[in-house]
């Protein structure tokens, strides 16, 4: 898939992935942008117009294109409908082509509500005025921690996000198979690295890994840099304050250069999903991973998935700080049906909504603290404990910083790192160049 390759080409573009079966780079050689506006995908289905009171309808954006989590949002849509009497028009898109369209979707005629993300990435449309402030919709809910509404929160004061769900990244493996080798927890890196070289010869890939669509990647870096120089430093690096050309930076491509031997070769060519069968048929010992891995394996497994965090690598910083990101929705800020919309996120943040989300999906946590969450599997028991003990938590490499830079710099930066790991200067020298270039516009 390829990518923009510059700002200026992420915040103009609309190339949705596939249309009719004509592949992205034809249609970047053949299209313009106005004949890509007519293509539909992630188009959104807003209006200038108001459609009135009397409205039964709204329309929601929807990245949630896998199978489990898609028929979770349709049954929590169903409640609503129950609720409110109100229909959503629901707009599923390929996860990634979301993600790498939300500018565009954002600025033409989006639904009146689309699932996004918490953290910069928020803030950033906020800032831009892509959004609605839904600073009343808060003043309806209730069962959300301080964090969660500062995590909800823009730059200016105001609510801009109802986050519904979030989930931690952590090192996931079969209990089965770890007991019958006999493996044991790694707390230390060095731990780490001898029970990976005892996986290798038991026949097992240590480490199961793929970045086909690019973001997978991310979490290795933001848990090594949140292991080797802290929590802080990592928000800084992201925010544009700190240099990737520093040694910090450097030591963690070269302590990833060390352990990428340990990872599933051929990474670039494979699906987080595909990956994550790995683990599940057995041939991977690990996978680092958010909670949502649980997709990839049946009802009848679930039981047999754990988790730890990853280990300390400096004994002066830990290992409790981790990514745990929060996904939700947010208001379009011209909604076809704006009070309509404004029910619907009501809904999504209420303790019913997340009562269903805990009745049908045993791969995330709900952001409700009212929910009852007494149906929450053993592992999500655990992820809830290992978040609740967390020092400090970061969103998500693609979400702590500006989504062009993510998009148009760090994409292509991490994947020709992982084809092409010794030249650790000369890529730190490209991404602090084009860093300056994007922060600076």
């Amino acid at each position: 898939m390829s990518r923009p390759r510059t700002q200026a080409e992420y915040l103009a573009r609309l190339v949705p992935p596939s249309v009719a079966g004509i592949g992205r780079r034809s249609l970047l050689a053949g299209a313009g942008a106005g004949a890509l506006l007519g293509t539909g995908l992630l188009a959104g289905c807003g209006s200038d117009s108001d459609s009135g009171s009397d409205s039964k309808e709204v329309s929601v954006g929807s990245n949630q294109s896998d199978p489990q989590p898609k028929a979770v949002i349709a049954k929590v849509m169903d409640g609503f409908t129950t609720a409110s009497g109100v229909t959503p028009k629901i707009n599923t898109v390929d996860h990634n082509t979301y993600q790498e369209n939300i500018n565009n979707y954002l600025q033409g005629k989006p639904d009146d509500v689309f699932m996004w993300f918490a953290g910069y990435r928020m803030r950033f449309f906020a800032a831009k005025g892509l959004t609605g402030d839904i600073s009343d919709v808060w003043g309806k809910l209730s069962g959300y921690s301080d964090a969660f509404k500062k995590a909800s929160t823009g730059d200016d004061g105001k609510q801009y996000f109802v986050p519904s769900s979030y989930y931690p990244w952590a090192m996931f493996y079969r209990k089965s198979v770890w007991k019958q080798y006999g493996y044991q927890v790694p707390t230390t890196l060095d731990q780490l690295t001898a029970l990976s070289t005892q996986m290798k010869k038991d026949g097992l890939t240590p480490i199961a890994f793929a970045d086909k669509d690019g973001w997978p990647a991310m979490g290795t870096f933001d848990i090594l840099n949140l292991r080797i120089n802290g929590y802080q430093f990592h928000i800084d690096l992201m925010a544009g304050k700190e240099a990737w050309t520093s040694d910090k930076v450097k030591k963690v491509f070269d302590t990833w250069n060390g352990l990428l031997p340990l990872h599933q070769p051929d990474s670039l060519g494979r699906t987080w999903q595909e990956a994550a069968q790995s683990l599940q048929q057995k041939k991977s010992g690990m996978y680092l991973l958010g909670l949502f891995v649980a997709q990839q394996f049946g009802a009848d497994e679930q039981d047999d998935i754990d988790f730890f965090t990853f280990p300390e690598i400096d004994p002066a910083i830990g290992a409790k700080a981790l990514d745990a990101p929060i996904d939700g929705y947010m208001l379009a800020r011209k909604p076809k049906s704006e009070a309509n919309a404004k029910k619907l996120l009501e809904f999504v943040g209420s303790k019913e909504a997340a009562d269903i989300t805990v009745k049908n999906d045993p791969t995330t946590l709900v952001a409700n603290s009212g929910a009852d969450t007494s149906g929450y599997t053993a592992l999500q028991k655990k992820a809830a404990e290992l978040v609740g003990s967390a020092t400090e938590i970061a969103q998500f490499l693609d979400r702590d910083t500006r989504p062009d830079f993510a998009s148009t710099v760090i994409i292509p930066a991490l994947q020709q790192f992982i084809k092409n790991p010794r030249d650790i200067d000369g890529l730190v020298n490209s991404i602090e160049n084009q860093k300056k270039s994007i922060f600076t516009s």
